[in-house]
């Protein structure tokens, strides 16, 4: 049977036998759904091609300790993801991108001077089919890549990939408030460029 044919399951058993050829097969499979987990993270394409190769690399390093838990792809999505953040916090180069033309005003404290006109983000529902359409999504992409990147890797593992609050806070190396007020600001920005789809404003 080709290798094309079989299942990941079995293909994880034969790379785990130093398969090589059915490892390529295995992470062919999903590339794209590693790569979009890098892309989230880091918004740079040199960025993220270079966390998707540390990932196949340790994907193909580590594939003889995968015991078959989760599904191959769940696996190997955590590898990526972990390996965006370690090359996120390695880089010293930090964007400083401004997003003032998108952010509301903020009262002295910190928050939101207009709390009654923050966008709700508690329906996955509805995040999913804001999602749909290719307007939004260009919209949505370019909002993500004009955060500062602390703020859309606290974006990405809360609303995107649905981590706690203490796991981001863990992972990071930052507070949980510090955390909280990342993602609020990123919200925020979001928001700004989502009105329309929202209010049915003219765009």
């Amino acid at each position: 049977m080709p290798l094309e044919d079989l299942k990941d399951a079995d293909l994880v058993t034969l790379a785990q036998e130093g398969h090589g050829e059915a490892f390529g097969v295995l992470v062919t499979r999903h590339l794209s759904l590693f790569h979009r987990a890098a892309q989230r993270i880091l918004g740079d394409p040199g960025d993220t091609q270079d966390a998707l190769q540390d990932a196949l690399i340790a994907m193909h390093t580590e594939i003889g300790r995968f015991e078959g838990k989760s599904a191959f792809s769940t696996w190997g999505y955590r590898v990526t993801v972990n390996k965006a953040l370690m090359l996120r916090r390695k880089r010293i180069r930090r964007r400083e991108d401004t997003v003032d033309e998108v952010l509301p005003a903020f009262a002295e404290d910190g928050h939101h001077a207009n709390p009654e006109a923050i966008l709700a983000w508690t329906s996955e529902a509805e995040a999913h089919a804001l999602a749909e359409g290719r307007e939004l999504r260009e919209r949505v992409n370019g909002a993500l890549s004009r955060l500062s990147d602390d703020q859309r890797a606290v974006f990405v593992l809360k609303d995107l990939e649905d981590w706690d609050t203490e796991a981001i806070a863990e992972r990071l190396g930052i507070s949980r408030d510090l955390v909280r007020q990342r993602l609020h600001r990123a919200r925020l920005a979001l928001r700004g460029a989502l009105e329309p789809f929202v209010t049915g404003a003219p765009r």
